[in-house]
């Protein structure tokens, strides 16, 4: 059986074991965090969203300039050759793209060839406890750059902002600009108004375009529910009738709590339980890769 010492990834155009896996000191994504990476997950032996997760990588690649090193037939072939060697029935497959290799300099020549990454992880993402009994989070200042759009490799805000979480014994921390909220650390935002309306910010360079959150929002508007799409504050945290938040590694996850205070009914709420059953009913139509 495939485990974290002995998985397999996708280096510099070879499958190798990540243990003997090599990137050479003078990668401008090591040097400068000048790459964009992606996330997708497999649930049952599922690429899940795959499509669209590949979409935004090749618009990261575009607004930074790095040439899309292969199509997207191509990149499912290898996230799918990544799941049969290392027999990953459930987790998540990282695709990370730099610049390249070349000497240390700010500036950097056109047609550098781009270092491509792939490896997985293993994590039953669906099977979150917090699923269950809901989350506790904390809200921290937004400490990221202009272009959160981007799905860049220089993640150090998200680094610390993670930490702080960590070391407050929370879940998540969601960031903010003033009393508004942004999104989470590695997740998209979400709350319930007391009228049965579902808020989430709307794209911008502020937030990043989540996936998981583009199909939540497609089941919501199939179940009829009322989308909008609009910044809220840390006050409308606290008089929702419910909170969560989504990703790629987590799908979907209720908020019980921000900042030590209680916040919705104190446990997840039916328009969570509705829009997750029905978002991994849909992730169980996918077509299951055969190892």
């Amino acid at each position: 059986m495939t485990t974290e010492e002995t998985r397999v990834g996708y280096i510099r155009g070879a499958f190798t074991p990540l243990a003997d896996a090599t990137i050479p000191v003078m990668d401008r994504g090591f040097l400068f965090g000048d790459g964009v990476y992606e996330v997708t997950a497999v649930i049952e032996g599922r690429l899940v969203d795959d499509g669209p997760h590949l979409t935004r990588l090749a618009r990261s690649l575009n607004e930074i300039g790095i040439t899309n090193p292969y199509p997207a037939e191509k990149w499912t072939q290898l996230e799918e050759e990544i799941v049969r060697r290392n027999k990953l029935q459930n987790g998540l497959i990282y695709i990370q793209v730099t610049r390249g290799v070349a000497e240390r300099a700010f500036k950097y020549a056109d047609k550098l060839e781009p270092t491509v990454v792939i490896f997985p992880q293993f994590s039953p993402v669906q099977y979150s406890p917090l699923t269950k009994t809901g989350a506790s989070i904390i809200t921290l200042p937004d400490l990221r750059w202009a272009r959160c759009d981007i799905k860049s490799t220089s993640l150090l805000a998200q680094v610390l902002a993670k930490h702080a979480a960590s070391q407050a014994g929370v879940a998540e921390a969601w960031m903010t600009r003033g009393e508004t909220i942004t999104e989470g650390a590695s997740s998209t935002a979400y709350i319930v108004t007391q009228a049965g309306d579902l808020v989430t910010r709307a794209l911008s360079h502020e937030t990043l375009p989540g996936i998981t959150r583009q199909t939540i929002l497609q089941i919501a508007h199939q179940r009829a529910l009322n989308v909008i799409e609009r910044p809220f504050t840390r006050k409308e945290v606290f008089d929702a009738a419910e909170v969560f938040y989504t990703s790629a590694s987590t799908i979907a996850i209720p908020v019980v709590e921000m900042d030590g205070t209680p916040v919705g009914s104190g446990k997840p709420g039916p328009v969570f339980d509705a829009l997750y059953d029905a978002y991994m009913q849909a992730v169980m139509t996918l077509p299951v890769i055969i190892f």
